[in-house]
């Protein structure tokens, strides 16, 4: 399977940081000023099938970037996100976290609404406490 990632990014001048099994770099598509990527140096696309080093490995260069992000573009919050799964959106098969920096009056979206980004557009009705607490038992029951 082809990655971009592999192939192209990682160990490349891009790179801007690595701990033992994650590194960090810029995407080639930010969204606001000081978007980066942290992913695993091994190529995996699922969150899940990481190992809990390499997901600690990650989360310790998250914390890295933040700081650093925080003093290079004033960062005053930050955006998290991946995707997995084409039905997702994931367009490299390479679990890849994004961290985006955010001020106000960048140029990304300040109204965040899971409904518009996630889910189909226009109105959804509220689940009734009846059916939530179904889910919730089912959920609780598999864990």
């Amino acid at each position: 399977m082809n990655c971009v990632f592999c192939e192209q990014v990682i160990g490349s001048e891009r790179e801007i940081a690595r701990n033992e099994l994650a590194c960090a770099f810029p995407t080639n598509m930010p969204i606001v000023a000081g978007h980066v990527l942290v992913v695993p140096l091994r190529c995996e696309a699922k969150f899940e099938n990481l190992t809990e080093k390499e997901k600690l490995a990650i989360w310790e260069l998250t914390e890295k970037m933040i700081g650093v992000l925080k003093r290079i573009f004033g960062a005053e919050g930050y955006n998290y996100a991946w995707n997995e799964g084409r039905n997702a959106g994931q367009s490299v098969p390479h679990f890849h976290l994004h961290i985006l920096p955010r001020t106000i009056g960048d140029s990304g979206i300040y109204e965040y609404e899971p409904r518009k980004f996630l889910y189909r557009p226009g109105e959804r009705a509220t689940i009734p406490d009846e059916e939530l607490a179904e889910i919730s038992s089912l959920i609780r029951e598999a864990l």
